[in-house]
């Protein structure tokens, strides 16, 4: 697993036509479930007059988090060239959701496949592509003596600090890279007194 990731810093958006059909592409920056299915109902309500919302998504750096949706379209002929440019740009915690309004003229299977992945294509090349690290959160709780100790270890490791509290229970949130994670662990199980939890 790596702690880095490719996704797109803000929406963008990209338009395909053929034959009449015209197909508006939105590749939206998402990071949980909960924020695809707000953005998908944006959308629909947005574009209620179209015929296909048409979406492909991908989250998280494993491959397990990622759904595709031919809404209607014959199978295979939507989600998966949406989800093939997300793939080929090398994209995760992205939602691309590509309207069609129908022309009148059939596209026919291989028409519709080139359409989905061109419109989808065209959201990319708008978008702006950024890097970000995949990060730990951990809560730390000590006691006064030993907060020397755990701000060395902090300013050692570069560690993003926030929440601080330094009274006779002192307490702050820590944040790095997912990589670091081992190593940072075996130096704060090394201060005696020292609680620490991994938040979710």
């Amino acid at each position: 697993m790596t702690d880095q990731y490719k996704t797109i810093r803000n929406k963008s958006e990209g338009l395909f036509k053929d034959r009449g059909s015209k197909f508006i592409s939105i590749a939206i920056p998402v990071g949980s479930e909960t924020v695809i299915k707000e953005e998908l109902e944006k959308i629909r309500k947005e574009y209620h007059d179209a015929r296909h919302h048409c979406y492909a998504y991908k989250l998280g750096t494993g491959d397990d988090k990622w759904r595709v949706n031919d809404d209607g379209e014959p199978s295979g002929t939507a989600g998966n060239p949406i989800m093939g440019q997300i793939k080929s740009y090398g994209l995760t915690n992205i939602l691309i959701i590509v309207v069609r309004y129908f022309g009148g003229t059939l596209l026919g299977t291989g028409g519709l496949i080139n359409a989905y992945r061109a419109a989808a294509r065209e959201s990319l090349e708008n978008a702006e592509i950024i890097h970000r690290t995949v990060n730990c959160s951990y809560k730390l709780l000590f006691g006064y003596p030993v907060m020397n100790e755990v701000m060395k270890l902090v300013k050692d490791e570069n560690l993003e600090q926030s929440d601080q509290v330094f009274e006779i229970d002192c307490k702050m949130k820590v944040r790095f890279r997912a990589s670091l994670e081992k190593r940072i662990i075996e130096r704060l199980r090394l201060i005696k007194g020292l609680r620490f939890e991994k938040e979710q």
